[in-house]
């Protein structure tokens, strides 16, 4: 390889492993698996040995990846230094590297004996906590190794996480450290609701752990059902000899603490320990990627020292995902609603973690040449964690003579319209928004699903209505007859009826945030929509807003606002709000009623169990009297509602702090008594509840 050869792929390398960082951790949504990505990083310290004056200090070799978002004006969470720096580990999938590994230790140390604490390698998120006093004060999430944002009112909510140590022997102020994941049973859980609400499920309990940690909204991390463990303990003139010795002592002090460590004497130790769990992993309740091993004695630890990005203690065996190998029949080219054009192959059908695969997305060019892929090649499939297999490999060895690369295409595989891709964005773009039959089709989708405008349909209705002519945007729907649907093959009287009263019903009820999510403009979700209907009122104001004005806007950084000004710009957007207006969609924000009564100002309650009404009605109905919910029992508490089957783990908080219980019915009287209507207050005439309070339940 050449200096200009080196100078080229370091550069390729670099932008894609960057992409995948911010990729990684800041979107929670990565198109590598952990190998794929390990094999780039490996190839770029290589070259960066071979070719030692090409090292940058910008390299991702010499950097932490970063969870810190890179929103311009973000709000989200405010940010803090870590006290010590926030480092990750060295990997490796080569036992005769962990060899490597202790025999580096062993030769630094000068022969001195040690042990080894193993431990599994938790597939979550790392996290930092602070403890003052034997009280949580700071949860910092890794940032960038030296900042962190501030998810403290999120980590509250993590059941196992405790807000007060026990015991009394605890550092007056120290760290622990170690990763929020979700449980197998809580991802199949949040991805069920997912599936049912018509949203795309996470791919991985990794990704919905990362995920769920920086949602703005604490009641909902404390539905995810989140949980974490703790590995590393920091602090000033700590009285430990060991690591071990400090994990036993946070465990006696209520810490979350692994069970599963064991002290290895030797290389056979650390080996057997790694044989054990690459089988045993399978029956653990959440998910492990690999075994850590540290040097146990922290004199030690401190003697070895640390590199620019990891320690010299310490290095990670990572479990290699199953693979498969298949040969690739065909390439395929889907556009999706937002006009993203993704590459998907066809493949020889191929068992793999207990089902038969036929396809797997390559995400995009980049990731296609990066692979060095031919046609007709043979390519390693995995699936691992996640719902989509990917190719994460081919096998040179059996590729054919004179095979040639695949030809993304220049032009729109459905429309003809020539492809565009964003600046900073692996990739291409149908622009051809108004008459790309899947765009229209994707958007139509969009538009009446449970989230959006919650009509009864399905997708292959729309593809009905579109096939026929029926609809060629969002307004159209609302202008068809039971005639026309009667045309459309399996209609019948009663379902044109329910469809077209569906649509009626949509207009009447649907509030303004949802309706600015269902027109589908690009990067506005769910909770953006929301943001946004709340901060400018109405879909005028917010079409005139400034590039400014929307970047004052929290959740809002320049790619959202950009596209919101762009989407507004365009003449039949435009119009398609204004028919949108005559048919009655509701396109501001309504004035909001006062509450029932101040029954309830300035007591914060928490809600555990289960009453005669649903919990959404029992929160609406306090909140309508000036109450507050929280989902963790403090000091601050005023009572505990305890309905049947309460939590006993609330219950015995609550009687430790003295906070009083209060039973359905003694609510019930206590509103009755001022207001003289105990269910005053959970509606208002329309049926929407008051908006304005942030909640939380568990």
């Amino acid at each position: 390889m050449t200096v200009q050869q080196a100078q080229e792929r370091l550069a390729q390398l670099k932008a894609v492993i960057t992409d995948s960082n911010r990729r990684y951790y800041v979107e929670n949504a990565p198109v590598l698996s952990d190998y794929e990505y390990d094999q780039l990083m490996y190839e770029l310290q290589a070259i960066e040995a071979e070719f030692p004056e090409l090292v940058t200090e910008d390299s991702p070799s010499r950097r932490v990846g970063s969870d810190l978002s890179d929103k311009k004006g973000s709000k989200e969470f405010e940010q803090f230094p870590h006290r010590y720096p926030m480092l990750s580990l060295g990997n490796t999938y080569s036992l005769s590297e962990i060899e490597d590994f202790a025999a580096r230790a062993s030769k630094a140390l000068g022969g001195e004996t040690f042990t080894y604490s193993c431990e599994l390698k938790f597939d979550g998120t790392a996290i930092c906590l602070t403890y003052k006093d034997g009280k949580l004060f700071r949860a910092l999430t890794r940032g960038d190794g030296s900042v962190g944002d501030d998810v403290t009112r999120n980590v509250r909510r993590i059941s196992n996480i405790p807000e007060l140590l026990q015991g009394n022997d605890w550092p007056k102020e120290f760290e622990i450290r170690g990763e929020i994941y979700m449980p197998y049973s809580a991802f199949d859980r949040l991805n069920e609701e997912k599936l049912k609400e018509e949203e795309a499920p996470f791919a991985n309990p990794r990704n919905a752990a990362s995920g769920s940690l920086k949602l703005t909204a604490p009641e909902e991390v404390g539905r995810r059902g989140l949980e974490c463990t703790l590995y590393h303990l920091l602090g000033e003139n700590l009285p430990f000899q060991t690591h071990s010795e400090a994990l036993d002592k946070a465990a006696s002090w209520g810490l979350p603490v692994s069970e599963h460590r064991r002290i290895c004497r030797n290389i056979e130790e650390i080996e057997a320990y790694i044989s054990h769990w690459y089988t045993q992993r399978k029956f653990l309740p959440f998910a492990t990627d690999g075994i850590v091993i540290k040097v146990n004695q922290l004199n030690l630890q401190r003697s070895l020292g640390y590199t620019a990005k990891s320690p010299r203690w310490a290095v990670a065996y990572k479990f290699k995902a199953e693979q498969a190998l298949t040969p690739l029949l065909s390439i395929d080219y889907q556009v999706g609603r937002t006009g993203a054009v993704t590459p998907v192959a066809n493949l020889e059908p191929v068992q793999l973690s207990g089902t038969v695969v036929k396809r797997a997305t390559l995400h995009n060019p980049d990731q296609m040449e990066l692979l060095d892929l031919h046609e007709g090649d043979w390519v390693y499939v995995e699936k691992g964690g996640e719902i989509i297999p990917k190719i994460v490999a081919v096998e040179p060895s059996k590729r054919l003579p004179g095979a040639v690369k695949p030809v993304f295409p220049t032009c729109c595989p459905v429309c003809g319209t020539l492809l565009v891709k964003d600046e900073g964005q692996a990739k291409y773009f149908c622009p051809n928004k108004d008459h790309c039959p899947p765009q229209i089709k994707g958007t139509l989708v969009n538009f009446l699903s449970r989230k959006a405008m919650n009509v009864f349909a399905g997708e292959a209705n729309i593809e009905q209505l579109y096939n026929m002519g029926f609809v060629r945007n969002v307004a159209d729907l609302y202008d068809l007859t039971e005639n026309q649907l009667l045309h459309l093959e399996g209609w019948k009287h009663r379902m044109a009826e329910r469809f077209l009263e569906s649509l009626k019903e949509s207009v009447r009820t649907t509030p303004f945030e949802r309706v600015l999510f269902a027109i589908g403009i690009r990067f506005v979700g769910e909770q953006t929509a929301k943001t946004l209907a709340r901060h400018f009122r109405t879909i005028d104001a917010l079409k005139e807003a400034s590039r400014e004005q929307l970047l004052e806007v929290e959740d809002v950084g320049e790619v959202i606002a950009d596209s919101i000004l762009k989407w507004f710009a365009d003449a039949s957007n435009c119009e398609i709000i204004e028919r949108l207006r005559k048919v009655g969609l509701h396109l501001a924000i309504e004035q909001q009623k006062g509450p029932a009564s101040e029954a309830l100002a300035g007591k914060t309650i928490v809600i555990s169990g289960t009453y005669s009404i649903s919990r959404d009605e029992m929160k609406a109905l306090i909140e309508r009297h000036g109450g507050k919910i929280s989902s963790s029992v403090s000091a601050k508490t005023s009572w505990l509602l305890a309905g049947e089957k309460a939590g006993p783990e609330k219950l015995k908080k609550a009687e430790s702090l003295g906070v009083p219980l209060l039973s359905e019915e003694e609510l019930r009287a206590m509103l009755n008594e001022i207001s003289g209507n105990p269910n005053a207050g959970l509606n208002n005439e329309e049926g929407e509840t008051q908006e304005g309070i942030q909640l939380t339940l568990f």
